[in-house]
């Protein structure tokens, strides 16, 4: 099974960072994603969270992510399950705090310009059930107590 571990930072304002992806990507490819990737051998998912967003984003983070979602997730297109761990976390920072080190541009995005987003499949899974949640409103006002 593939072990994937993703990161959604939310803004005060309710924004999502999230990742266009270029041609270059091995899966999804000019079309957005979540933040994070494949757990390599040996590593944990929590380890592979900070490495992931520090390597895509250039955000170092030393803690503050929590799990929000241990799930086995199907492609159309694909005969096995990947096993997602979504971490969240409320933050303060801006688009001005990312260095994009994979993809086009990772930046905050507004919820209502969700729909309107070419998004993996695993990205609109995501995203719409984390906007649905208690947990959601939780990061919003999170962020805006540390703003």
């Amino acid at each position: 099974m593939i072990r994937l571990s993703v990161v959604v930072l939310v803004d005060g304002r309710g924004r999502l960072l999230l990742q266009e992806r270029d041609e270059h990507a091995p899966r999804a490819a000019d079309q957005w994603g979540l933040v994070g990737g494949h757990v390599e051998d040996g590593e944990d998912f929590e380890t592979a969270a900070y490495r992931e967003l520090a390597e895509e984003t250039g955000i170092r983070l030393t803690g503050g992510l929590r799990l929000w979602r241990d799930e086995e997730f199907s492609y159309d297109d694909m005969d096995a399950p990947c096993r997602y761990h979504v971490w969240v976390a409320a933050t303060t920072l801006t688009d001005a705090d990312v260095v994009v080190g994979e993809g086009r541009q990772i930046v905050f995005v507004a919820p209502d310009r969700l729909p309107g987003l070419d998004k993996a499949e695993s990205c609109a899974y995501f995203t719409a059930e984390l906007l649905a949640s208690e947990t959601y409103q939780s990061l919003v006002a999170d962020a805006n107590r540390s703003g």
